[in-house]
């Protein structure tokens, strides 16, 4: 077996005791000083044995390494505290070490000085795409003209490759995929995607067929005999509805949020923390993570990073990180992370990692405390790239999408220099009950479905369905159309994604201008313009007055009157919000069938 030998000096102590690392045993005393002489590119400071140092014996014990032999001198100096090398050694192994120790020590025992940033960090990109659902059909192609004329990047989810190309252009974004299907909706098509504007809808048509331009079916169902065309509506409106939604839902998140850590109502995620404290540069202080299970908010269970912080030999800081996350965390759907804690008037750190090795640039924020149970939530946009307690002026934004680890930190230090002002040795505790990324208020919507006035009314109790439009007097004869619209409604509310459901009248090849009347309880007749319809589509996105709101909308002319415009003098572009302003929560025109069923 090959041997290699240096040399370890401390103070005369209590007996040996033995370590194994990485294939290298350690045969040394049980207490260690701070103080380390290392290879001449490490900063720590050297020191000449004296005949008070003992020496100890570093023997290499794989027999995959080549026979060298060097010295290192490892001393306590007088005043100096001991310094646990077995703590290190744990520490290194829970987090599963580092590339190698020299690296390791040379990345951590670099000064916590340096001159502040005179440059702004590279901020970080909130675009996002907006997916359109049933692109080639008459409302959905004009919501794509809507969204590129706005300059808002859009991508495409049709079946048929070639018509969309021939109808949006060979420069469109496109995937393909089919609402019916699950298996065709693959997750790297929704990559990127911020929000949903879903105008697919089961296909209805004349029996007897159309001309070449559709001229009946422009027309409405009201001029025709109608029969379902393709797939039936359970698999469209309903099945279709489910799947979709599952697809997208973790790329436009949820109006609670995504719970990375912690107790919120009736759930709980573990993460595997660790503590990683001042022992790695030489320090005394220490730190502990557990579960208090009567600790929390109203006695309930709770998180608890708690410990005692000391400038003993230069350190100065705990802190608890979780290991790297088997996959990295996807958080681009939100916009920062809210912590639920249990303050003490001190100020901590949240460091967040998007690099799965273990010495580089932590994302970092800044946060304060009062006494008592509070919410802190902190900004994406604030978190700042620092390395080595010094802010990277040429770091890559962060990237919410590939989070890998968080940190949470006491620390004497702040960054560049700064000292944190709370700062006091000695016991601490930070209970933290839930750790949760959030959007930020106020809350947009995030998926758009076009949908249709008389979903409720085919079995709504003592309505004239004579004086119905005839998809209300059809619903049965459809397929029951109206009701798995109705069903594929309920998918969305219950999904906690913030949604807008809009439930057009009649639609027409009219331009958009007219008058509207929006209204809610699924009373109204009428028509409306298709263009009409793709701009409150798009308008909805941006307006927090119409996030989860369902309501029905029309043109204020009548059926018996068409309606123009002046290509030369167009109407302006409506605000929408003010329509939006006059809507309701809750209100869908089910009040009126909570004692009948419907059938499915």
């Amino acid at each position: 077996m090959d041997s290699c030998y240096f040399t370890v000096t401390r103070p005369s102590s209590s007996s040996l005791t033995s370590l194994n690392f990485q294939g290298v045993s350690f045969l040394g005393q049980r207490s260690y000083g701070k103080s380390l002489g290392a290879p001449s590119h490490l900063s720590w400071p050297l020191s000449r044995p004296n005949k008070k140092h003992q020496n100890f014996i570093y023997k290499r014990t794989s027999q995959n390494l080549g026979p060298k032999t060097f010295k290192v001198v490892i001393l306590a100096e007088s005043g100096k505290q001991g310094w646990d090398f077995g703590r290190f050694i744990k520490t290194l192994y829970f987090f599963n070490g580092p590339p190698s120790p020299a690296k390791f020590f040379e990345s951590l025992i670099e000064k916590l000085t340096g001159p502040s940033p005179s440059k702004p960090v590279k901020s970080m990109d909130s675009s996002g795409i907006t997916l359109v659902t049933g692109a080639t059909g008459g409302v959905g192609r004009r919501v794509v003209d809507v969204l590129r004329n706005k300059k808002l990047p859009v991508r495409v989810l049709v079946r048929n490759e070639e018509k969309a190309r021939r109808m949006l252009g060979q420069d469109v974004d496109l995937v393909i995929g089919d609402v019916t299907k699950a298996d065709t909706l693959l997750p790297e098509y929704f990559k990127g995607v911020r929000s949903v504007i879903n105008a697919v809808s089961v296909i209805v048509g004349p029996k007897e067929g159309d001309t070449p331009d559709r001229a009946k079916y422009s027309q409405g169902i009201k001029f025709f005999e109608p029969e379902i065309k393709g797939d039936s509506p359970e698999m469209v409106e309903y099945i279709g509805m489910k799947n979709l939604i599952n697809a997208v839902k973790e790329n436009v998140g949820l109006r609670t949020g995504k719970l990375l850590f912690g107790f919120e109502g009736d759930s709980f995620k573990e993460l595997p923390w660790g503590a990683l404290d001042d022992v790695v540069m030489g320090g005394v202080s220490q730190s502990t993570f557990q579960i208090d299970l009567t600790g929390g908010e109203n006695g309930g269970p709770t998180g608890l990073f708690k410990g005692v912080v000391t400038t003993a030999n230069n350190g100065g800081f705990a802190s608890i990180r979780t290991k790297n996350f088997s996959e990295p965390e996807d958080l681009s759907a939100y916009d920062g992370l809210e912590l639920r804690l249990k303050g003490d008037g001190r100020r901590y750190k949240l460091i967040v990692r998007t690099s799965r090795d273990w010495d580089t640039v932590g994302y970092t924020a800044i946060f304060d405390t009062v006494e008592g149970w509070q919410s802190v939530r902190l900004p994406f946009s604030s978190l700042r790239p620092i390395f080595r307690a010094r802010t990277v002026l040429d770091a890559p934004p962060f990237d919410p999408s590939q989070i890998t680890s968080l940190q949470l930190m006491f620390s004497k230090f702040e960054s560049d220099g700064k000292l944190n002002p709370t700062f006091k040795e000695g016991p601490f505790e930070l209970p933290v009950s839930c750790i949760r990324a959030y959007l930020r208020d106020p809350i947009t919507p995030r998926f758009v479905h076009v949908s249709s006035a008389g979903v409720t009314r085919p079995e709504r109790p003592g309505i004239d369905l004579s004086k119905q439009p005839p998809a209300v007097r059809l619903n049965k004869e459809l397929g029951f159309i109206l009701t798995f619209k109705l069903k594929g409604e309920d998918e969305i509310r219950e999904s906690g994604i913030p949604y807008t459901i809009i439930r057009p009248c009649a639609l027409t090849e009219e331009p958009a201008g007219a008058d509207l009347i929006f209204d809610q309880g699924d009373n109204i007749t009428g028509k409306i313009s298709r263009e009409e319809v793709a701009r409150i589509c798009v308008a909805a996105l941006k307006s927090p007055y119409a996030c989860d709101k369902t309501f029905e909308v029309k043109s204020v002319i009548p059926f018996s009157e068409p309606y123009t415009v002046d290509p030369e003098n167009p109407p302006s572009e409506k605000d929408y919000n003010e329509y939006f302003k006059t809507l309701k929560d809750g209100i869908t025109g089910k009040e009126s069938l909570e004692e009948t069923p419907i059938p499915v």
